[in-house]
């Protein structure tokens, strides 16, 4: 009877470490490595040999492993060091937590509290982030206005995805009948949104709105309807594009710093990612098959860097897109079973109803800013993608297959 009591304990203390996970991840790096480190102890024992089985069955959670194995296998070639190797394998340890979130929120009905407790976090940091843009309370080196913790291209990221879930909600609110809900869960999914327009403006972002603007007027609207939405959708930002000089401002620099690359070879943020595009797609084709060893990027630019200070004299451990960093070490094999990773979360929330909508906007986010960054391998974006797909994905589960 205690064995069983205090596994039932660890199941709530793992729940509640989750969503003390959720709060965490858009304030304090250290602060959710340390409760994310707790989470794996509470739920490991809580795991038994037959729902591990069953998890690692499913291909929402055997193609991320694959990668990660497949990582580890890179090590074999390339002879990079092993610090680099590990430096490559590191973030790809995450994976192993999907199996684990699938199994708990299975069997758990607390995961609608990590993603509620995710929405209110980010709701505290949205308020924040206004008074310190209006009124910095502090100032260090470094740090933008309106950008109180991490940088602007996480908080814009954060900030999209609460504001395609308050859509969601307004939507059905609004269906249901309740008014003053649809409005309240409407303006503050506009707040969200001109946060992102006026002051933590990532130009990847902007594409991934669209993208995800997209993805609600098909998920909720029959064609007229959508129709409807994207209309709404350009008219919002075409009246944030007149309005916002910061946004003009981010949006015409890619221009000048494509110009600037392409005239001097200057180091521009844009030239450079280009730069890194151009020389990833060479490395890629001189390893096709099974790539250059996994922690080898860094060595491979260095080779193929000029002298000088320019653009084509920079080497970089990541070159800006997901893919390109997967295949440079691992090749196609390795870029194959990283489409494979997102195609089998997409279809993991095929369907509807709330769970799979979002669980659908978590993925597409991170394909889509992962085709300018290399978001699924970063801290804070990595393990946003990890609690999202692995809590949304153990509720989906959980509707259509309950836990014995």
């Amino acid at each position: 009877m205690d064995r069983i009591w205090d596994r039932a304990r660890l199941v709530r203390v793992a729940d509640w470490l989750a969503v003390a996970v959720a709060v965490s991840l858009p304030w304090s790096t250290s602060l959710s490595g340390i409760l994310i480190g707790l989470w794996w102890l509470a739920v490991i024992p809580t795991l038994d040999l037959r729902s591990l089985r069953w998890a690692i069955a499913l291909p929402a959670a055997a193609i991320p492993l694959l990668l990660f194995a497949y990582g580890v296998i890179g090590m074999a070639w390339g002879g990079a060091s092993f610090e680099d190797q590990w430096g490559s394998i590191k973030p790809t340890l995450r994976f192993l937590a999907i199996p684990l979130l699938f199994i708990q929120f299975r069997r758990s009905e607390r995961g609608i509290w990590v993603v509620g407790g995710y929405l209110v976090s980010c709701s505290a940091l949205l308020a924040i982030s206004w008074l310190h843009a209006a009124w910095p309370l502090y100032q260090r080196p470094r740090i933008m206005p309106g950008i109180p913790v991490k940088d602007y291209i996480i908080q814009s990221g954060e900030f999209l995805i609460c504001a395609f879930a308050l859509a969601h909600l307004s939507i059905s609110a609004w269906r249901d009948g309740r008014r003053r809900a649809t409005l309240l869960l409407a303006a503050l999914a506009l707040i969200f949104l001109l946060n992102i327009a006026f002051i933590a403006t990532a130009r990847s972002t902007l594409i991934v709105f669209a993208a995800l603007l997209v993805v609600v007027a098909l998920q909720r609207f029959d064609w007229k309807g959508a129709g409807a939405v994207l209309l709404a959708g350009a008219v919002f930002a075409g009246l944030t594009w007149a309005a916002s000089p910061h946004l003009r401002a981010r949006v015409f620099s890619v221009a000048q710093e494509i110009r600037g690359y392409e005239s001097q070879d200057e180091a521009t943020p844009s030239g450079l990612r280009l730069e890194f595009w151009r020389k990833s797609i060479k490395l890629i084709a001189a390893a096709p098959v099974f790539g250059h060893g996994t922690g080898t990027v860094l060595d491979r630019f260095r080779e193929l860097a000029s002298e000088g200070k320019g653009a084509s004299s920079a080497t970089t451990d990541q070159p800006h897109n997901q893919t390109f960093q997967i295949a440079v070490q691992l090749g196609l094999v390795g870029a194959a079973l990283l489409f494979g990773l997102w195609i089998s979360h997409l279809l993991l929330f095929r369907g509807g109803g709330l769970v799979a909508w979002l669980g659908v906007g978590v993925v597409v986010q991170n394909m889509v800013s992962c085709v300018f960054n290399t978001y699924l391998l970063e801290f804070t974006l990595g393990w946003i993608y990890v609690f999202g797909v692995g809590v949304l994905g153990g509720m989906m589960l959980r509707q259509r297959v309950p836990a014995q």
